[in-house]
């Protein structure tokens, strides 16, 4: 293992993750990086789709009391069919007082009894990114996605609640084409580099490196393969969110969609008309007939409002009021990357 502070500094910013297995923040400090083991099963269909899905959640019920995170998407409530009258949902609501910010209980809600589940609100404050953060980041030995206290938070009441397993939707959109921006046009190396990079180094770090190779890797003839890329890297790095924060809470994370796979070329002119993940699509028009099909919402949390007051980071690292003109979103992972360099400190 190679220590190697800069790179992985850059490598969190850029893509939430340290993307080269070999390399990590400080002696002694590995990263615990997403390992896809899964054998998948190929898919032309919706209908291929749904069997798989269906077999996927039936196993999974038979090895133990089994609970579903249910958002206000299709992704879910897809699944939320294949567990019809068995388990409970539990549903994600970022609180932050006084202001109204996207609240996906009530449409969840729909999903939950048209499928006969029990709805459980799971309401995510500050105070929680305050509590949970050190505890993922230690396990993880790296910085987190904003994600991963929402997760572990409702990771822990369900295995408070009895349940072995949790059900999450993750990884619909990177296997099916549902990055409708990423998918939108053909893309060069240096725009994709632009375009995909969480927050550019060079903007915040005073010794920034560019890091190209995790994109790169998917060039052809001048051009980057998006899809190949989010089912590739993009995959490896979201699941990684999802395995670090249920193993802290000691709970069998399943990912249903993330035991398939695309067989054959990804329809892009049906993307790019309109029509993203449209196998899901399908899929969830014969479900839920008569259910309007929500446009995709990333998962909430309101960065905006968390950090309107923050003025920025203020180690040695960092150039002074980087975080001017950021999102919120932006502003989480300098937040995040300060606070696992504290947190590393102390060790």
């Amino acid at each position: 293992m190679i220590v190697d502070k800069n790179y992985c500094m850059s490598s969190f910013l850029m893509y939430r993750t340290v993307a080269d297995d070999n390399k990590c923040f400080k002696e002694g400090i590995k990263p615990n990086l997403y390992q896809d083991i899964h054998a998948k099963k190929g898919v032309r269909t919706s209908r291929e789709l749904g069997q798989a899905l269906k077999k996927c959640i039936e196993s999974t019920l038979k090895k133990g009391k089994t609970a579903l995170a249910l958002s206000g998407g299709i992704d879910s409530a897809v699944l939320a069919k294949y567990m019809h009258g068995r388990g409970k949902a539990y549903t994600f609501q970022c609180i932050v007082p006084g202001i109204e910010v996207t609240n996906e209980v009530p449409r969840a809600r729909k999903y939950a009894e048209a499928c006969d589940l029990e709805q459980e609100v799971v309401e995510v404050y500050w105070s929680d990114m305050e509590e949970y953060t050190p505890i993922l980041m230690k396990h993880k030995g790296a910085p987190i996605h904003s994600i991963e206290v929402q997760i572990y938070k409702a990771a822990l009441r369900a295995k408070q609640d009895g349940f072995e397993n949790i059900i999450f939707g993750e990884s619909a959109d990177l296997n099916y084409g549902g990055l409708s921006g990423l998918m939108s046009k053909d893309w060069r190396l240096g725009e994709f580099v632009d375009r995909y990079s969480y927050v550019l180094p060079y903007k915040v770090l005073k010794e920034p490196e560019l890091i190209l190779e995790p994109i790169s890797r998917y060039e052809r003839e001048g051009y980057i393969d998006a899809f190949e890329f989010c089912r590739g890297f993009f995959f490896r790095e979201a699941m990684g969110s999802y395995t670090n924060a249920c193993e802290c809470a000691g709970i069998n994370l399943v990912c249903p969609y993330a035991y398939t796979k695309l067989d054959g070329n990804l329809d892009y002119d049906r993307i790019r008309s309109g029509e993203n993940k449209y196998l899901i699509r399908e899929l969830f028009g014969k479900l839920y007939s008569g259910f309007e099909q929500p446009t995709k919402l990333p998962m909430p949390r309101p960065s905006n409002e968390w950090y309107k007051d923050w003025k920025g980071p203020i180690r040695q690292e960092f150039w002074e009021h980087c975080a001017e003109g950021l999102t919120g979103d932006q502003k989480w992972l300098l937040w995040s990357l300060e606070k696992f360099l504290d947190v590393i400190e102390s060790r």
